[in-house]
């Protein structure tokens, strides 16, 4: 295992598990890191047939609320963020793509700088790929107006937290919604996250 994968193995063994499902996930990713270094997308859209993403998720905490746009290509509503690009850290890809799509300078005070989730999902249409997604969390103030990269996304909205069925996103947003959930709860009150 090169460098650059043994640092992603790092970080995806790091990723406590908030249900079954991101057990198996993290499982399946650790065992696809073992057995190659083709990790990181090297020609759009598919090669390798699985590859890295780190979404960057806006979140206001006070408010409850998280920042989607509407992703061109996708057709759904999804966070920020992007593929990794060969040999580099996927916190770095957070910060970068932070930066190219939201305009800001990424603040990971909300729960630090390892990602809170890690999703598998195999894509949809001709060029059909897993992604492996790492979702980072960057603070953002809901009364703040956020204008993302246009090349990538036609609309932006604010979504509760609360509201764990978001129209049109992610297979796993529910998901993720609820493990934030409990991580802004934890932060806030002292309750540990819910078990698997």
């Amino acid at each position: 295992m090169n460098a650059a994968t043994t640092a992603v193995a790092e970080i995806v063994g790091g990723i406590a598990p908030f249900d079954a499902l991101e057990q198996e996930h993290i499982d399946e990713a650790l065992a696809w890191l073992a057995s190659t270094d083709d990790v990181f997308r090297r020609v759009k859209p598919a090669t390798p047939p699985r590859h890295l993403v780190s979404y960057v998720v806006l979140v206001d905490p006070k408010a409850r609320a998280v920042l989607l746009g509407r992703h061109r290509l996708a057709g759904l509503w999804l966070p920020t963020g992007g593929h990794v690009d060969p040999g580099e850290h996927p916190l770095e890809t957070a910060r970068r793509e932070a930066f190219e799509e939201i305009g800001i300078h990424a603040d990971f005070t909300i729960t630090g700088t390892t990602p809170l989730f890690l999703t598998i999902t195999t894509t949809n249409g001709m060029d059909s790929h897993d992604d492996v997604s790492l979702w980072y969390l960057v603070r953002g103030t809901r009364s703040q107006r956020y204008t993302l990269d246009a090349r990538e996304f036609s609309a932006e909205h604010w979504w509760d937290i609360d509201r764990f069925a978001i129209p049109d996103s992610d297979p796993h947003f529910g998901r993720f919604l609820a493990k934030l959930d409990c991580a802004l709860a934890e932060q806030t009150h002292g309750q540990p996250a819910r078990p698997i």
